[in-house]
Parts: C-alpha cells; structure tokens; sequence
C-alpha cells in the first residue's frame, strides 16, 4: 500500500476549493451578462450563398481562361505577321517617306500632293528594274576602298565655300522625283515631275516648316504630327544653325546621328542612319565643316561600300556610295558627279524579289537640280 501523507490531503483539498472558486466566479459572470445575441440563416439561406460562391469562383475561372486564350490569339498573330514579314523578305510597310525631316508634309498628300515620297524607278531611260548602273563585270573592276572615295568627297565638300544661312532666310532645293504608290499592295510609279521645296531656318518650335510646289500648286509643309506647339531644329528639321552645331569628329558625329536615329523594326538601324545623312546631304545647305564631317562619318558605318556607274533619277552618271541592308532587300546609292563631286541625286531599290516588287525595282530616287538661298518663303532665287 501507498502511504497518504496529511500534507498531500491538504494541497488536494485547496485545489479542489480553488477550481470551485473559479467555476462560480464564472457562473456568476454569465448571470450579469447580457444574453448573448444569435444570427440564424432562414431556411435555404445557407444553400443561396453556397451557389453564389461557387457562381463567383466559376467566372473568375472562366475569366483567367479567356485571358489565357487572348494572349495566345495575340502572341498567333506576332508570330502570324512576323512569318509573313520574313517571307516577304521585304519591307512590312511602305518605305516611301523620303526624307525622315518631311515627315510634316504628309499632310499635304491629302491635297494630292505627295511630298514625303519620292520613290522612283529611275529617270529617262531607266528601267523599271535595274540593279545598277552599270554591269556588274564593270562594277568589280572599277570598284575602289570607300574609305578612299569619301575622303576625297570630303575634301571638295571642305572647299566647297557655302557661305552662312540666316535664321530669318529659306533654304531652296528644286528636284526631279517620282512618286510611288502602294495602294494597290504593289509598287506603282507615276511619271518623273519637278518639285520644289523651301525650308524655313527660323530657330525654336515652328508650327510652318516651310513650303512646296509641285504639280503647279504651292502649299505650306506644317509641323509634325504631335507637335502642337510646332516642330524644333534637329534631325527631321535641319536648320543651317542646327548643322553647323554638330560635331565635326566623324566618330562623334556618327554616334550622335545614331543615337537619334529612331529604330524601325522594319529597317536596319545602320541602313536608317546611312540615309538619314543621305538626307541631309541632299536637302540642305551644309556648313563646309559638318558636310566634312557627315562623308567621313559614313564610311565609318559598317557596309557601306563605293557603287561605280550609279546613277540618279535623270540617269546622270557619277562616284557612287551605297548600302545595303541585306535584312530587308534594300539597296540605297548616292551619286556623286563625277568632276566637282557635288551631290546628284539618289535613289533605293529592290535587291530580292518582295511582296511589293520584283528585284531591281526602285523604291526612290531623285535628282537635284538646283540649291540656292532665298530671302522668303515660296520665292525662286531667279524671281
């Protein structure tokens, strides 16, 4: 047997006493209180909130699903147009805006006036297709280091003597161009016409660029789509100030242009660059230092090659300077005339047949025939 000690019985008997205690503390808790008030469901309460549950957890369901499947229906079609853009081996979109500076003029072609594209097939006596100038025996033969080539364009550009433009004067560019049409979804060119343009120097935003005549009819190029307070001096408005701030170190001045160069999935990035300073070259009046430099620039460009017998869309032979850009079937030449080495003209086309045209078709082309400085806006210089 297990001996109880007196002392055991004591500590058992207070516990007993103290849960006692608590308990009846407790009870007599309960009785003060307030009675407690209940929240009871009327009868098919309980199922109604169930199936709205369920209805709720069902459309959230169906709509992670049909997010799901809009983003595989947009991820087709990227895949669907990308397919397709690399089957046309072409451009995507009509390339036809020349140069990237008219892009306010757009408007214009509302009026029936095509002004941001030039493209051509060539002048008189020009084939619609045509890879060259000249055969392609003749080219190889002639063919020199383009480092070279534009060194000595360089050079006559140095000496060249253009004499400062005022912000309150206009430069004045008159062309032979052409221009094609993609309407259809094929290239379809029009007949070679005179066109000329006069580009305002006024400094800060301009809601008026400028102005065109062609097909008889002059009209004003307006600002850019967007910029309501007007368009700045830069890369789509060179202004003869704009210019000749630029630097004349050709490896900076070929970043810079890169660098403002915007990129178009649809074009290379060192293809966009080589005619954008295609385009100032042709449409302005450079400073003797920056016109320097933008040739040096451009044999710094990867690609960029000499092209012997180019021609321009007259069909002016001269030094010709080219890129390709062997992503999307492109080829672009400058022309160069043979003795001084002033700019000629220009012109783009098809390296590979595409969705919008066979090889050899020119997407733009454009001879220059007259640059001078003028004194208001619409005027000849002969006037």
């Amino acid at each position: 047997m297990t001996a109880t000690t007196g002392t055991d019985h004591s500590r058992d008997d207070r516990h007993g006493r103290d849960d006692r205690d608590g308990r009846d503390d407790r009870d007599e808790l309960a009785r003060r209180l307030p009675p407690a008030t209940g929240f009871a469901l009327p009868p098919g309460r309980h199922e109604h909130h169930r199936e709205r549950l369920m209805n709720l957890i069902d459309h959230d369901t169906a709509a992670a699903r049909e997010r799901t499947a809009a983003r595989e229906r947009t991820a087709a079609r990227e895949r669907t147009a990308a397919r397709e853009r690399t089957a046309n081996r072409g451009p995507a979109r009509p390339r036809m805006l020349r140069p990237s500076f008219l892009a306010p003029a757009i408007t214009l072609a509302l009026a029936g006036v095509l002004v941001a594209g030039y493209s051509a097939r060539g002048g008189p006596d020009l084939p619609v297709r045509a890879d060259s100038g000249a055969p392609a025996s003749d080219r190889a033969g002639n063919a020199q280091p383009v480092a070279l080539v534009l060194d000595r364009i360089s050079d006559a550009a140095a000496r060249s003597g253009e004499e400062p433009v005022g912000d309150d004067q206009f430069v004045y560019v008159r062309s032979q161009v052409q221009a094609s049409d993609l309407t259809s979804g094929k290239l379809v060119t029009g007949p070679l016409a005179e066109r000329e343009i006069w580009y305002a120097q006024k400094p800060g935003p301009q809601k008026k660029l400028g102005y065109i005549r062609q097909d008889g009819e002059t009209l004003p190029i307006n600002a850019e789509l967007g910029d309501t307070d007007g368009t700045r001096e830069g890369l789509h408005r060179p202004t003869y100030r704009w210019l000749a701030a630029l630097p004349t170190d050709p490896r900076r001045l070929l970043d810079h242009l890169t660098a403002l160069t915007p990129k178009d999935e649809d074009q290379e990035h060192a293809q966009a660059v080589f005619e954008n300073i295609g385009h100032l070259i042709g449409e302005t009046v450079l400073p003797p230092e920056t016109a320097a430099a933008l040739y040096k620039a451009a044999a710094l460009i990867p690609g960029v090659s000499d092209a012997p017998g180019a021609v321009d869309a007259l069909g002016r032979h001269g030094v010709g300077i080219a890129r390709e850009d062997t992503r999307f079937s492109t080829r672009s030449e400058w022309v160069f005339d043979p003795e001084g080495l002033a700019f000629l003209g220009s012109r783009t086309f098809l390296t590979e047949d595409t969705g919008i045209g066979a090889k050899g078709t020119l997407l733009d082309a454009e001879a220059v025939l007259e640059r001078a400085v003028v004194d208001k806006g619409g005027v000849r210089p002969q006037d």
